[in-house]
Parts: C-alpha cells; sequence; structure tokens
C-alpha cells in the first residue's frame, strides 16, 4: 500500500473516531464500493481489450462501450454492419461470445464475474421484446384463468419474463423443464 493512501486512510480513520458517530463503517463501506467498482471497470477494460482484438481477428467495425450497470461491468458493441453475425439466431453466438468473454476476463482477474455482453443492440432490443411478452402473458393469464406456457428460454429471457411478470401483478410465473428446453409458465394468482 503506497504511503499516500495508508496516510490518508489513517486519517479518515482518525477522523471518524473524533466525531463520536459510527462514521468508520460508513467509510469503510465507501471504500468497499468504490473497489468493488473499480474491480468492474477493470473487468469492462479486459472485456473491451479482448473483443477489440477478435474484432480485429474478423476484420470487423465496431465501436465498445463500457459501462457498470447493477453491480456488473456491461459491454456494449456497436457500429458495423457484420456485428450480426456476433449475434446469431436468437443470440446464440452472443451468448456464446459472452461465455468466451467472461473466460477471458476470468483468466486474467483470477475470479468469476457477471459480465454483460451485448452487440449491435440486440440484447436491449430483446429486453424490450420480453417484457412485452411478459406483460401479454400476464394478462392472458389473467383474462383467460388459464396458464400461459411461452417457449423455451435462455436464462437471461426468462429472468426478464419472470420480471415483468412480477411488476404486472395478479399473476405469478415459475420455470419449468430442463435445459435447453425450460420455460417461463405464468399462472393467474389465486
Amino acid at each position: 500500500m503506497s504511503e499516500t493512501v495508508a496516510s490518508q486512510e489513517k486519517d479518515e480513520s482518525a477522523q471518524a473516531g473524533s466525531g463520536g458517530t459510527d462514521a468508520a463503517p460508513a467509510a469503510d463501506a465507501t471504500r468497499a464500493e468504490r473497489s468493488s467498482e473499480d474491480q468492474l471497470v477493470r473487468e469492462g477494460d479486459i472485456a473491451g481489450d479482448y473483443l477489440e482484438r477478435l474484432l480485429d481477428i474478423l476484420d470487423f467495425d465496431g465501436d465498445i462501450d463500457l459501462d457498470v450497470e447493477a453491480g456488473r461491468a456491461v459491454v456494449s458493441v456497436d457500429g458495423g454492419k457484420d456485428l450480426e453475425k456476433l449475434v446469431g439466431a436468437r443470440g446464440d453466438v452472443l451468448e456464446a461470445l459472452q461465455e468466451l468473454t467472461r473466460l477471458a476476463v476470468q483468466q486474467s482477474t483470477g475470479s468469476r464475474n457477471r459480465l454483460m455482453l451485448d452487440v449491435a443492440g440486440w440484447r436491449s432490443q430483446r429486453r424490450s421484446e420480453l417484457t412485452d411478452l411478459g406483460r401479454t402473458a400476464a394478462q392472458e393469464a389473467k383474462d383467460t384463468g388459464r396458464a400461459q406456457r411461452l417457449r423455451p428460454m435462455t436464462p437471461f429471457e426468462r429472468k426478464i419474463v419472470h420480471d415483468a411478470v412480477a411488476a404486472a401483478g395478479g399473476v405469478r410465473s415459475e420455470s419449468e423443464g430442463e435445459e435447453p428446453r425450460r420455460r417461463v409458465v405464468v399462472h393467474p394468482a389465486g
């Protein structure tokens, strides 16, 4: 630890103790959040470098954007006309690429990560479609009083549908089946 950082932490500790309050736990929590955010930014940078090398190998154009959302690094690749090839049918290539990118980050950091990858805006568009699907299935379950079984989905897709159903109220949802045929079932409440 550098002298400056050690000195700063010592000063923060002394200030926290002299105020007669429990500011030390708050300072520790702030440092932990900052450290967590720094780790997520580092994961995003590693993923961005990995994806830049991949795009160069493939000779694809694309702009890489790094962000941190909901406690995970989010990497988006946009801009090139060839990028849809990296999404594949129903996002299957994107899922595989996300796993490879997560592995590259894990190899570099030594720890697991929850990195989210989006290519050509596919995931954000899909999120919107699935939210609408969840709302529609919830309404249909309410109107008909019968369970609505949706087609098989990835864990990412099911999570979005479950969230949309939960927000609708008056219905509940569950997943059934085994991967890769696991699906969401929306039941009327009661």
